[in-house]
């Protein structure tokens, strides 16, 4: 049988009667843009990881880019960040006219402080830490440099809801922390969804006149807002699964035990182990692997399916080198070597202990049969 990434497919079928009773509800009250589930959402979210204020949008994109802009960033500011990101987390500066200023990243793929330190200029107006595929950053440093250079905070926690650094949840280190509930993530809505928290009332308040056109009541509009709303049968398709969110964060973790426990030994590879004061809720299970192409490959005949995040940095995209100056990969060095060596493995709630050992087993064929190769030609 084929071992899919993900199954979003299976993970819909199980909660099929609950989603049919919610859709009814929400037809039979007639609220399908803001309403109940919206606000049970944002108490719900702010319930889970201590925060004061969750304000529910359409995309993790436009938490971002709402937050950029409640936080003041306008033309000709610099935001630092990541080049190993999706292209949102550069996207969100562009949009407002500012510039992303990239960094090189860390042995874990997040971002690397020192190098922050580096590329702060008079320009620099906010760094965006992004906890990549549910692996947090190390906070504690980055937050000393916000300290000491007097730069505010936004955190890209797209991909990790429910991950912490020193037991405290990643987004509420920030001014603003932003996510996603894409169908991908592990918190995921059916369709397109996001949000952004904070413990600034003043900065909730304004993102929620924003996200609705900049209403403020029927007949007074304040602001040139956006329609960034998220609607309420996501919301409640998300007040339903955050009950399982837990045990989802939970599974996946133990998946990627099993994934330790059975690559251990395998040299040619490496593994995201958690750092002290970290806890992954593995968004993804991200290996650096020799040969990766080629392993890919032969993964995929075995009927094996992997990604790849991402395949490219952001600033060797067209979106990028079309709009600003070509950047020389060779000054990133850890990022070059990530993005040329990463494959991402099944993690989901529903890959089983016989699927991750037929996996761990076919690495560990193709690497085998590979160095027996090596062994032939040198004799």
């Amino acid at each position: 049988m084929p071992i899919p990434y993900v199954n979003l497919t299976k993970q819909a079928k199980s909660q099929k009667k609950e989603i049919i009773n919610l859709l009814n509800r929400i037809i039979k009250k007639g609220q399908f843009v803001g309403g109940y589930e919206i606000d049970k959402f944002e108490k719900n979210i702010c319930k889970l990881i201590n925060v004061k204020h969750c304000v529910a949008l359409n995309s993790g994109t436009d938490a971002l880019t709402l937050g950029l802009h409640l936080m003041g960033i306008k033309k000709g500011d610099e935001v630092i960040t990541t080049p190993n990101s999706f292209i949102a987390s550069a996207a969100a500066i562009v949009h407002l006219g500012a510039v992303p200023i990239f960094v090189d990243i860390c042995n874990d793929g997040n971002i690397d402080p020192k190098d922050v330190i580096n590329k702060i200029s008079k320009k620099t107006k906010a760094i965006m830490p992004v906890h990549l595929s549910g692996r947090p950053c190390k906070m504690d440093r980055i937050i000393s440099i916000s300290k000491k250079y007097k730069i505010p905070i936004i955190e890209d926690a797209a991909q990790a809801i429910g991950t912490k650094f020193k037991n405290k949840f990643v987004g509420t280190f920030g001014k603003v922390g932003c996510f996603s509930a894409h169908p991908l993530k592990n918190l995921n809505a059916m369709g397109d969804s996001g949000y952004l928290v904070t413990d600034d009332k003043i900065i909730a308040n304004k993102i929620k006149l924003l996200r609705n056109h900049g209403i403020k009541n029927r007949n007074d509009i304040t602001d040139f807002g956006y329609v960034s709303r998220m609607d309420n049968f996501q919301a409640g398709i998300l007040n339903l699964r955050l009950k399982k969110l837990k045990s989802i964060i939970s599974k996946r973790r133990s998946n990627a035990k099993l994934y330790f426990q059975n690559l251990k030994k395998i040299k040619e590879i490496k593994l995201p182990y958690e750092e002290k004061n970290q806890f992954n809720s593995f968004h993804t299970f991200i290996i650096l692997a020799n040969k990766r192409d080629k392993l890919k490959n032969y993964l995929e005949k075995k009927k094996i399916s992997t990604a790849i995040h991402y395949p490219k940095l952001i600033f060797d995209q067209k979106a990028y080198t079309n709009k600003f100056k070509k950047i020389n990969s060779n000054h990133y060095p850890m990022s070059k070597y990530y993005v040329s060596n990463i494959l991402t493995l099944p993690i989901n709630e529903f890959v089983t202990k016989n699927e991750i050992k037929k996996i761990s087993n076919e690495i560990i064929n193709f690497y085998n049969f590979i160095n027996s190769k090596k062994s032939r030609q040198h004799f």
